[in-house]
């Protein structure tokens, strides 16, 4: 991640960050903050308290009509049909070629009078792109496809306090939904806040291995939402965060990052998501073919995790060694502020994807040695 620059998109609360001191840094195209202190203690807060994220620069595209459930099985490789009202589902969007343009989540909301209802949440380089390819796709299905990404903010309370203190800002009649809430799983809540009620839409779908929440909120309110949870948040030990703890917090949780381990190169079954791909469906799919085919003939490389076994971090495209030659490279690393250790995510050689087996990071010249193991890294106690 670069901050040299000042160029880039900024998002709603763009002077809230500001005034919390935040350094910013350019990702997807957008000015986001980095960090607003120590990126360690925003790590640490959210393992043990709350971290207040800004996520607005991912997209938001709703996929409406009676054809929604039919046109998505046909748009991304997994079944979106048997996903019901009210849950999400961890999904991707292939090319041709079995490639990933993104891996995204879509919730399933309930229907409507124009039928069937979807919200698609791609990443944030990728929102374009994917809201161009659904439009596109959507051609012979009787389906609309809008893109609100640019009039929708996101933010989110991740962390073990995160549940409490939303509850704050939530009529006690609608507690229960908030508490009864499955991961993966979304509902339209009231918050009290700013001028007064908002209906806004709530998942329960993090990104960093702790418990979490994800709030919609139209981008006029958004500062107003940021500020409440702020106040109300504080003797919970809610603090900002930024996207250096939350890149620390899902490499711990073992979890993927496009353009880091996924890729147009990058197919679902390399990358360790092949169970996300649907054969089952009956009907065809993009990209179907080709994923058939990859899935008979195995991946050559697979996406592993690596434990430093010294004090040593691996850092993206560092070559992975096997007895001096290089069998992989890795595409994530860093030391871990929970556990204590370095940890990676690497692509090696499927014949030493094997838990136990030790491997080199080529350290600019100096071989440290590692060993692969199960992910995540770090999984939360229930």
């Amino acid at each position: 991640m670069s901050t040299g620059t000042t160029t880039g998109r900024y998002t709603a609360l763009q002077e809230q960050h500001q005034k919390l001191g935040a350094s910013f840094t350019d990702f997807g195209g957008w000015q986001m903050p980095l960090k607003y202190g120590s990126e360690l203690a925003e790590h640490h807060a959210v393992r043990a308290a709350a971290g207040l994220f800004d996520l607005s620069h991912m997209g938001e595209v709703w996929v409406e009509g009676p054809e929604a459930a039919k046109f998505l099985d046909y748009a991304l490789v997994g079944n979106l049909g048997a996903v019901a009202p009210g849950r999400a589902k961890y999904s991707l969007i292939c090319n041709a070629d079995g490639g990933i343009i993104d891996d995204l989540i879509s919730y399933r909301r309930p229907a409507t009078g124009k039928g069937d209802r979807y919200l698609v949440v791609p990443n944030a380089g990728n929102a374009a792109t994917v809201a161009a390819e659904l439009t596109a796709r959507a051609a012979g299905f009787d389906v609309t496809v809008t893109d609100a990404s640019a009039a929708t903010s996101l933010v989110a309370v991740q962390g073990p306090a995160a549940q409490q203190i939303l509850l704050k800002l939530i009529p006690a009649g609608h507690h229960r939904t908030v508490q009864e809430l499955k991961y993966y799983a979304a509902e339209d809540v009231e918050f009290t806040f700013g001028s007064g009620a908002h209906k806004l839409l709530l998942a329960r779908t993090g990104y960093t291995g702790e418990d979490g929440f994800e709030i919609y909120v139209p981008n006029e309110s958004a500062a107003a939402l940021w500020e409440a949870l702020l106040a109300v948040g504080q003797e919970s030990g809610l603090i900002p965060a930024g996207l250096a703890c939350r890149d620390s917090l899902r490499l711990e949780a073992g979890m993927p990052l496009y353009g880091n381990e996924l890729s147009l190169q990058v197919t679902p079954f390399e990358a360790g998501l092949g169970p996300v791909v649907s054969f089952k469906k009956e009907s065809d799919f993009v990209g179907r073919s080709a994923l058939e085919a990859r899935k008979a003939e195995g991946p050559k490389r697979r996406l592993v995790g690596l434990r430093g076994l010294g004090r040593r971090a691996a850092r993206s495209h560092y070559p992975v060694l096997k007895d001096g030659a290089v069998v992989g490279e890795v595409t994530s690393g860093q030391p871990s502020p929970t556990l204590g250790y370095p940890v990676a995510l690497a692509y090696v050689d499927a014949g030493l994807a094997v838990p136990g087996t030790r491997l080199d990071a080529d350290l600019r010249g100096k071989a440290e040695p590692f060993e692969v193991v199960e992910l995540p890294f770090y999984k939360r106690e229930k």
